[in-house]
């Protein structure tokens, strides 16, 4: 395969953005991401373990949502759903409780009693329950956290990061069941009407969630979602007095420096490939998706293509010869497969495009 920068990709990467003064936080821990990409846009003491107070329950959700079948189905509620401090959604033992409800009252109205009645529902009981919120950690590689219940009361085996927290952000956003209630600022459901705990949904119009939290040991904590222009960032902090103000400015902070940039467009031609055994002495290629990433303005990408010396026809439309690679400082920022443009079969070479004609000035790439 040959390797070489593709200089004529450049004018892709065109991406302004303003660079904002980076925020000061009040949060012991704190970590600002782009969900898309994965890249971190900013942090302060991110992987240190802490208390997460009732952002776990984002957890107890994700792992309720995968195990649930039909939100209509009605849970008896027992007296051992009721055993515990702290925030609640009254639950009254004997009542018959959706589980839609209490997916409400445990992300809405952050309920204790919702998220021991959702656990013992769907385990049979707390402990396996737990057991299985844990191994959600290990497959989504929350190596530094642990739980030890489903609702985030104060625990020494009950922890997380910032860093953490936020990969836990990424897989709620990415469950349907999960996104929509957090983004919710309040419902009824049955006889019973909440109120999302959340604030930021109101202070910060672009905010599509996520969760708060509070005990006196763990302080504030909060974990926050916003999108804009397609762009999605989470934002994670931990022992926060002053939480609402520093998630808005984290969000306005990376929305100003690191947009979303398209690195490369789906279906445009990049290049020729030589044929052999064929008329057509080369055929097209083209990109096969999109490729997306927050940059700032003044970072430089490079473009790499790898393709073949060349391809022995017939050649199928649509599959795939190489790659487009973008890489940002040496490391490898995004990528989209290289096809066979639709036409390649013709007796006729195909007619030559902006894009052949400016390749055909760099014979080296040939």
């Amino acid at each position: 395969m040959k390797r070489f920068a593709a200089l004529l990709l450049a004018f892709l990467l065109l991406c302004p953005a303003a660079q904002a003064a980076e925020p000061v936080t009040s949060a012991s821990s704190a970590i600002l991401v782009d969900a898309e990409s994965g890249r971190v846009l900013y942090e302060k003491d991110a992987h240190t373990r802490r208390g997460i107070a009732s952002t776990t329950k984002l957890m107890t959700a994700l792992v309720a949502a995968e195990s649930v079948t039909d939100l209509s189905a009605k849970v008896e509620i027992l007296r051992e759903d009721t055993l515990t401090e702290g925030s609640s959604m009254y639950l009254k033992v004997g009542e018959n409780v959706t589980v839609e409800a209490l997916f409400y009252g445990l992300l809405l109205q952050s309920g204790n009693d919702a998220a021991l009645a959702l656990a013992r529902y769907c385990a049979g009981n707390v402990e396996p329950f737990v057991a299985r919120m844990n191994e959600k950690t290990q497959a989504l590689g929350m190596a530094d956290t642990r739980f030890a219940n489903p609702n985030g009361l104060d625990d020494e085996n009950h922890y997380s990061t910032a860093a953490d927290m936020a990969v836990l952000a990424a897989a709620c956003m990415d469950n349907e069941l999960v996104a929509k209630i957090v983004s919710t600022k309040s419902a009824t459901i049955g006889t019973r009407t909440f109120v999302n705990h959340n604030k930021l949904l109101s202070l910060y119009p672009e905010c599509v969630g996520m969760k708060t939290g509070y005990t006196r040991s763990s302080g504030r904590t909060l974990v926050s979602a916003a999108r804009r222009d397609g762009q999605l960032l989470l934002c994670v902090t931990l022992n926060d007095p002053n939480d609402w103000e520093d998630h808005a400015a984290l969000f306005e902070y990376g929305f100003e420096t690191y947009p979303r940039c398209l690195l490369a467009s789906a279906g445009k031609t990049v290049g020729l490939v030589k044929t052999s055994g064929s008329l057509v002495p080369a055929v097209p290629v083209q990109t096969s998706e999109e490729v997306w990433y927050p940059l700032t303005e003044s970072e430089q990408v490079q473009a790499e293509l790898k393709l073949p010396d060349g391809l022995q026809t017939p050649v199928a439309d649509d599959v795939p010869v190489g790659a487009l690679v973008f890489t940002l400082d040496g490391a490898i920022i995004g990528e989209t497969s290289l096809v066979c443009a639709a036409g390649v079969h013709s007796d006729q070479a195909p007619e030559a495009g902006p894009l052949e004609r400016l390749w055909s000035l760099f014979p080296w790439a040939g």
